[in-house]
């Protein structure tokens, strides 16, 4: 099952420092824009994945194609896409070793979330970080 306690929540958030992010933008107006500018302030290292702007820089880090070729460690993968979509992000979040997969507001793939329970990787989904770390009143990551 999704993590739903804020304990639970607050937990995978503290023990957190990489973040990729698969559907990050590089326009303003997107929310994935607002969310990674902020966790990067909460002190998390963010690393953008979108195949439409590989190459370019998103908050001065690098774009990447794919989780499987940025190449360090991945503590979760915040997914920005279609609930359709998810499953190839979270199958490729379990490829890449990541310890969580983060589904946003609106992102609910039962399906891609059991896989990857079964992966062993903890699953939070239809709840957004920018939301819940200032509802839980978390402090920066070191």
């Amino acid at each position: 099952m999704p993590l739903t306690r804020d304990e639970d929540i607050a937990e995978l958030l503290a023990n957190t420092r990489t973040i990729a992010m698969v559907g990050a933008s590089d326009r303003p107006d997107r929310p994935s824009y607002g969310v990674m500018r902020f966790l990067q302030s909460h002190g998390y290292r963010v690393i953008p994945v979108n195949p439409q702007i590989t190459g370019e820089h998103v908050h001065g880090e690098y774009v990447w194609r794919e989780l499987s070729q940025i190449g360090e460690p991945i503590d979760m993968v915040d997914i920005f896409r279609r609930p359709q979509a998810a499953g190839e992000a979270v199958d490729q979040a379990i490829a890449a070793g990541a310890k969580s997969v983060w589904l946003q507001i609106g992102v609910i793939n039962e399906e891609a979330a059991a896989r990857a329970e079964a992966a062993g990787l903890k699953v939070v989904m239809d709840r957004c970080p920018k939301i819940e770390i200032p509802r839980l009143g978390l402090a920066p990551v070191a």
